[in-house]
């Protein structure tokens, strides 16, 4: 019997290839809306210069090397703080997840500094550790730690009573539980708490910049500010969006990989 071979068909392709550019459309019509409002003069080109104006002055940064050399900077700060706010946080919420003494002496103080803003808390790590880049790094971690802290913990406090008790039934270690029951059961709530710190971990990296460095993004968009040199400042914007984005695809391609078993509604 001859094997039937069915080809996909024009309009299957097509969806293939354009799915991974559905996101830019909505950026794209920004920029061309915001282009022709520049040529238009609706615009103040000094507040708001034009789309055309800030890709010269990237440009310009970039073949320079002043842009790559503040971006080096910066992505090393920041991976720096939000591993170590990252993995203190996810030992501490499986601490204060999977042991309820634990949670009751130490997460009411946690929820109290968690409410505290980045620019409240700036003044005394300047005290405490100087303007080096100790005092930058610990305050990207301060941010980067509570959003994987508390994930970790609900994701621990979300898992299934009945499973606990077979892994007792089992005779499972502690460390078994930890490892073959918590960490997969919460892994959903974990990789989210991922994408929120290394979101946080950007924005506290513009407050850790902004007090007295002299070298990062942060510092190039606050150094052209006070020179009014407005395209700058939208080119270190532009650099923090498209970083952002980024590392939270990387997440999510992780959370893709990781959690196959899920079957979660897809919309």
């Amino acid at each position: 019997m001859k094997e039937v071979t069915v080809k996909p068909s024009r309009n299957n392709r097509f969806r293939t290839i354009a799915r991974p550019f559905a996101g830019f459309w909505l950026p794209a019509l920004i920029v061309i809306v915001w282009q022709w409002l520049s040529y238009a003069g609706v615009l103040n080109r000094t507040l708001a210069p034009s789309p055309y104006r800030v890709a010269i002055e990237f440009w310009d940064l970039l073949i320079s090397g002043t842009l790559l050399h503040h971006l080096r900077i910066s992505t090393i700060r920041a991976m720096a703080g939000f591993g170590l706010g990252a993995a203190v946080g996810l030992v501490l919420g499986v601490a204060v997840g999977f042991l309820r003494p634990v949670e009751k002496s130490i997460d009411p103080s946690f929820q109290m500094l968690r409410t505290i803003p980045h620019l409240a808390i700036t003044p005394l790590f300047v005290l405490w550790f100087g303007i080096g880049e100790t005092s930058k790094v610990l305050l990207i971690a301060l941010g980067a730690f509570f959003p994987l802290y508390i994930n970790t913990f609900l994701g621990i406090r979300s898992a299934d009573k009945k499973l606990f008790e077979v892994t007792r039934v089992l005779n499972f270690s502690i460390w078994k539980q930890i490892t073959r029951l918590i960490i997969p059961s919460a892994l959903p709530n974990i990789l989210l708490g991922v994408r929120l710190s290394m979101g946080v971990s950007w924005l506290g990296l513009v407050v850790a910049e902004m007090m007295g460095s002299s070298a990062g993004i942060g510092f190039m968009i606050n150094d052209a500010r006070q020179y009014s040199q407005t395209t700058v400042v939208y080119v270190g914007i532009l650099i923090f969006a498209v970083v952002g984005k980024l590392s939270d695809s990387l997440v999510r391609l992780l959370e893709r990989h990781w959690l196959k078993w899920r079957d979660n509604f897809q919309g």
